[in-house]
């Protein structure tokens, strides 16, 4: 049995930590409302750094940046009771680890699916259309050869097949905006979306994602990362798709088994890709930068949920869980493990 951190937080103005640097109304109001330290320098703290900016602390406030394994957990001190995350995503969280450990946490959901659908077209287009090659053209050169029938031919995205792995919020989004764009669209979701949406965007679904996969010209992601979804892109499932087939990923790095991409895509046993996320721990794998290099691939640096406006509704809703929190309700958006989540 799991017994939560106690007692409640009870001071009126709870003591956070801000482990990045936040848009400056954000936290002012954090200023405001609770008794708050941030990180100047904006960079990520290593373990020991945070546990010692925490002595004293009630709340962490976190990005994806920091990682807080079991070994971390196990060495907060006792004030803390909330793990408030600044993001969607929590895999840098050891979920399980801090339920038993009876602290809280939440992340902030919702807010960025129109701005990532829209990182999702943007790389749609701009990996058949070379929009990276082109853009660089006259910067690099200072000049170019002028217009001609055949220079800088790309393809036309109207009348191709999109496959989305992961039908929610954002797949949703993607799927209105790619319709609009004259895609077929495809679908592969864990549950299978009600027949009126399917009927408005004209979607067929699949049982099994590799009965979609051999249909598609583009493959775009937008699933949670779960131990059923790791990888859900394996070597495998990867060769099941056509030559001319493309890649666009600007969920989870860890969905794509990333050096079977690479190698499909150095093969030409796969036309390109398009990502927002990379799978490599030391960053970006140097395969990958070369593909760039040569217009193979378009990389983008996670950047899918970057506007003002999403990170402004972030802020807000953090904000909301620690308000919830320190008056001893459920946060609105606690995250809990798998299994307690399924249950």
């Amino acid at each position: 049995m799991v017994t939560e951190r106690h007692p409640r937080v009870t001071a009126t103005r709870p003591k956070i930590l801000v482990t990045r640097r936040l848009p400056e109304a954000v936290e002012q109001r954090m200023a405001t409302l609770f008794e708050a330290r941030f990180n100047p320098a904006d960079a990520p703290y290593s373990a020991d750094a945070l546990v010692a900016a925490l002595a004293g602390s009630d709340v962490l406030v976190s990005s994806i940046t920091d990682r807080i394994d079991v070994d971390l957990i196990s060495r907060l001190p006792e004030s803390v009771k909330l793990i408030a995350q600044f993001g969607n995503g929590f895999d840098n969280i050891d979920i399980e680890a801090a339920y038993a450990a009876g602290l809280t946490v939440t992340n902030t959901p919702s807010v960025l699916t129109e701005d990532t659908a829209d990182m999702a077209m943007l790389l749609m287009l701009a990996l058949p259309r070379r929009l990276v090659e082109g853009a660089a053209v006259l910067p690099r050169e200072g000049t170019w050869p002028g217009w001609s029938p055949t220079w800088m031919l790309g393809r036309r995205l109207r009348g191709k097949t999109l496959g989305i792995v992961g039908m929610g919020r954002i797949g949703s989004a993607v799927a209105a905006r790619a319709k609009t764009f004259g895609l077929t669209l495809h679908y592969f979701s864990r549950n299978r979306r009600p027949p009126a949406l399917e009927e408005k965007l004209d979607a067929t679904y699949h049982e099994t994602l590799e009965d979609m996969l051999g249909a598609v010209d583009i493959l775009s992601l937008h699933t949670p990362l779960t131990r059923d979804t790791h990888h859900i892109l394996s070597r495998a499932r990867l060769r099941l798709m056509k030559p001319d087939a493309a890649v666009v990923n600007v969920s989870r790095p860890e969905l794509i088994d990333e050096d079977a991409l690479i190698e499909a895509i150095e093969g030409q046993r796969l036309s390109g890709a398009a990502l927002d996320v990379f799978e490599y721990l030391g960053g970006i794998d140097p395969r990958l930068l070369e593909l760039a290099r040569t217009h193979r691939v378009v990389l983008t640096p996670h950047m899918a949920s970057a506007t003002l406006e999403a990170r402004l509704e972030m802020g807000d809703i953090v904000i909301v869980n620690i308000r919830a929190f320190v008056d001893g309700h459920q946060p609105p958006h606690r995250v809990l493990p798998e299994t307690r989540a399924r249950a």
